[in-house]
């Protein structure tokens, strides 16, 4: 295992679609563990391949809390087949925007399928935390960050903040 750079705005990489996963085999497999690790180092509670410059549609996931056991959790291929028309805010953050946090509005459930560690297909509903993690997770496979639901202003004065603390 290997703890891999994340990559952060305003890196073009990170606008890119993901394309998708053709088996989970054990290079995949190697790939997860490393994002996995990358994740727990930075440390952060979600993250998908894009962001480490690996755009396969793979996210990493753990939402234990501090002093709980680790629980991580692998989606390949990940697909929502159902949202709520009910929402709710959420402050977000995220590894490749660094020290910004902002509210976005989400779905407040959804139904998932995707290829499990393992690969086996698994289907099941996502509310709460794990509903929000999971759309801004999919999101980055389709080159969408979590700015990119703020208003324009506050979309520049996120990048401009990164890029402060890159110089810094």
């Amino acid at each position: 295992m290997a703890i891999r750079e994340i990559l952060t705005v305003p890196h073009p990489v990170l606008k890119q679609v993901s394309q998708p996963v053709a088996a989970v085999d054990d290079e995949l497999r190697a790939l997860m563990d490393d994002m996995l690790e990358t994740m727990y180092a930075a440390p952060g509670i979600g993250l998908a391949a894009i962001q480490i410059g690996v755009p396969k549609r793979v996210i990493v996931m753990d939402l234990s809390g501090q002093g709980e056991e680790k629980q991580p959790r692998y989606f390949v291929n990940p697909e929502i087949t159902w949202k709520s028309e009910e929402t709710a805010p959420y402050e977000e953050g995220c590894l490749s925007i660094p020290e910004y946090y902002d509210e976005v509005e989400r779905p407040a459930r959804v139904k998932l399928r995707y290829l499990n560690y393992q690969g086996e297909q698994i289907e099941e509903e996502a509310d709460g935390l794990y509903a929000v993690c999971i759309q801004h997770e999919m999101d980055h496979l389709e080159g969408v960050l979590f700015i990119d639901h703020l208003s324009r202003l506050k979309r520049e004065q996120a990048v401009k903040k990164v890029k402060k603390l890159k110089a810094a």
